[in-house]
């Protein structure tokens, strides 16, 4: 097992774990590219948005406040830039909570309504 080291010291790595409504995020982009492509494209991406939460398990605290949250004074929340998608987790003791997987073209405000009127 390797441990990362950070400023000297070592850091123990965490466990990516995705909640429910993020699994049903990655479904919902891949049959979203399912109709407008092909499956080895579909497949590409949902690879890449994986990896990508993947990675947190060493630096986890690398991903940025989700703006729209601090600016209300919310600070747990990060996310991760996977153009065009928005990685959006937080972090739990040992384990890094991936809550959703969204489209950063669209309003955050609009896509958080969206999901708490379903």
């Amino acid at each position: 097992m390797s441990w990362p080291l950070a400023f000297g010291r070592v850091m123990a790595e965490r466990i990516v774990v995705w909640s429910a409504a993020a699994a049903a995020d990655l479904e919902a982009i891949i049959d979203f590219i399912l109709a407008e492509d092909s499956p080895e494209q579909a497949l590409r991406v949902i690879e890449k948005l994986q990896l990508r939460a993947q990675g947190l398990t060493a630096l986890s605290s690398r991903g940025r406040i989700v703006p729209e949250l601090r600016d209300a004074g919310i600070a747990i929340y990060r996310e991760l830039l996977e153009s065009p998608w928005r990685i959006v987790y937080r972090l739990d003791g040992d384990r890094v909570l991936v809550l959703a997987v969204l489209d950063g073209r669209r309003d955050l405000a609009d896509l958080l309504l969206e999901r708490l009127t379903r």
